[in-house]
This record gives structure tokens, sequence and C-alpha cells, in this order.
């Protein structure tokens, strides 16, 4: 009997081992899905840059910009579809504003701004994006300011006016077109503080796919207007700028926005947001790759931006912290 109870005491250890080994192979299997999440994420976003200064060498930058919201809008459209009926009427003015400051507008300013400056430069002043939404709630949406927060701003300003002072990187840049930059994402800063005000309670895909669709429709009446589909031609060229677009719209826009909001939902908003730091880089390789030197000081302006983002950030990302530390 005492042999018995042994060998089942043995077979019941082994259980419990096993158990142990599974749990921690599947959460390792969890952040290795996030990380990998995470690094194409970084990659399609940081892409966004070159995509659009490759198209622009064929289109205007009304007719970029409308292909890249219409070809999101195409892909998201059957998630659209089921999604439209599950958001309430009185929120679908907001979901279709949410589209227009976080997607439509930006692309607009984004592709009007790599006119003149490189896209490498474009990436770099992205950057600025979390500042802008700290700024924006805490003057319109009564949100909490801190030390901490008030010094990253600083910072991050001080990176970014040495940087417009750096004239750019890759020679003399119109100071305008860099401000169509920044003005995309003040877009951005207001549109997070919109939907966390507004839109709460609604899954981020849904607005995402919604919204995307709803501004395909305005996309598609400018790029009717812009004279695009009179100067279709089959030369290479053409064809390569039609590609960067829809690359830029499917990959940059539709899919990033899928994956950025799985990513979201499996290892939180702290950890997702610092796709930040890593799309300038992507953005500074690409540009260097097509002849887009960037200079030791556009370099340092850059990693002062990103420092003073980091600082404003840093009692969200030690709270996210500790709380992941005090989990079992």
């Amino acid at each position: 009997m005492q042999n018995l109870v042994s060998i089942f005491s043995r077979f019941a250890g082994i259980a419990l081992l096993l158990q142990q080994l599974c749990s921690q192979f599947c959460n390792l299997s969890k952040n290795l899905i996030n990380w990998l999440l995470f690094a194409v994420l970084s990659f399609l976003w940081g892409s966004s840059f070159i995509l659009m200064k490759i198209s622009l060498d064929e289109f205007s930058a009304f007719q970029v910009a409308s292909l890249r919201i219409l070809s999101a809008g195409v892909v998201l459209l059957p998630f659209a579809i089921r999604f439209f009926r599950l958001i309430p009427q009185n929120k679908l003015g907001f979901v279709f504003l949410s589209g227009m400051l976080g997607n439509l507008l930006p692309a607009f300013l984004f592709c009007m701004a790599e006119v003149g400056i490189s896209s490498t430069l474009a990436g770099m002043l992205n950057s600025l994006t979390p500042i802008f939404t700290i700024i924006i709630g805490t003057a319109f949406y009564n949100v909490h300011t801190t030390t901490s927060k008030i010094l990253g701003i600083i910072i991050a300003f001080t990176g970014s006016i040495l940087l417009l002072l750096s004239k750019g990187v890759s020679g003399n840049q119109d100071m305008l077109y860099a401000l169509f930059v920044i003005l995309a994402t003040v877009c951005y800063g207001l549109n997070a503080n919109m939907v966390n005000r507004h839109l709460k309670g609604i899954p981020p895909l849904h607005i995402a796919a919604v919204g995307l669709v709803l501004n395909a429709i305005p996309a598609l009446a400018v790029l009717i207007f812009s004279g695009f589909f009179a100067e279709i031609d089959i030369s290479p060229a053409f064809f390569k700028a039609l590609g960067a677009a829809a690359v830029l719209g499917v990959g940059g826009t539709a899919i990033a926005s899928v994956l950025f909001y799985k990513l979201m939902k499996s290892a939180g908003l702290v950890f997702s947001s610092m796709v930040t730091y890593c799309m300038p880089v992507v953005a500074i390789l690409w540009g260097l790759y097509f002849n887009e030197p960037a200079g030791w000081k556009q370099l340092a302006c850059l990693v002062l931006i990103l420092a003073g983002v980091f600082v404003a950030n840093i009692e969200m990302i030690v709270s996210a912290a500790r709380s992941r530390m005090a989990k079992p």
C-alpha cells in the first residue's frame, strides 16, 4: 500500500511539474507573440514615411493621402459592416470625427509635409504625438498634470525646436512643411483625448474600422476631383507609386490598426505605446537606405524628444511595472 501511495505521489509531482512547465511555456509564447507584434507594428508605422515619399514621386499629396485612406477603408469594410450596428447612433458622429482626426487629416498633412521635407525628419517629428496628447488633455479635458509631465513637455519641445533650427536632415528645409507634421501630431493628440472622453466603452477596433470606412468616402471624392482617374497609365513609375500607396493604406493603416489594438489588449497600453520610440528608428533606417542621411545633430535632437516623451510618461510606466510585479 505504501508503495502504491509513493507511486501516486510521484505521478502527482510529475503532473504538477508538467503543469508548471506548460504554464511557463504559454507565458513565454505570449511574450514572444507580444514582442513580434511590437516589432511588426514598429516596422509598418515606421515605414509609412518612406512609402509616402515614394508615392509622391508620381502622385500629388492629395492623391497619395486619398489612396491611403481609400485602400485602408476597403480592407476594413468587412469589419466595419459587422461593427456598425454595434455602435450607438448618437456616437457615430464622434466615430466619424475620430477617423478624421486620427487618419484622414494626418494623412493629408503628412503627404503635404513630405513634398518639402525628408521622410526621416517627418518620422522624427511624429514622436511629438504623446506630448500633444498630454497638452491637449490638460488644456481642454481637465486631465491631471504632474511635474514629470511638465518637465517632459519642456524637454521634448526643446528637442523639436532644436531639430527645426538644425535645418532638417538633408539640407535646407522649409519650416512650413515641418509645421504640417506638427499639426498632424496635434490631430492625433486631440483624437486620443476625444475618444477617451466621448467613446468610452466602445471597443477601439470598432472605432478604427467604422471611422476609417466613413472617411474613405470623402477620400474617394478628393481622389476623383484631383483628376487621378484621368491620369492612369501603365508605366512602371505609375504602378510603383500606386503599389507604395496601397501598401501604405493596407499595411501602415488598416493592418497596423488591427495589430495595435490586439497588442494593446494583450500587453497593455504602456507596452503598446512604446512603439513611439521605435518608429523614428525605422524611419531613419529607411531614410539612410534611400540616401536621406541623418546628421548627428538631428539624431541628438531625436534622443532629446524621446527622452521628453519618456519623462512625461514615467509615472504611468512605473505604475504599470509595479502592477505587473505585484501579480503572482
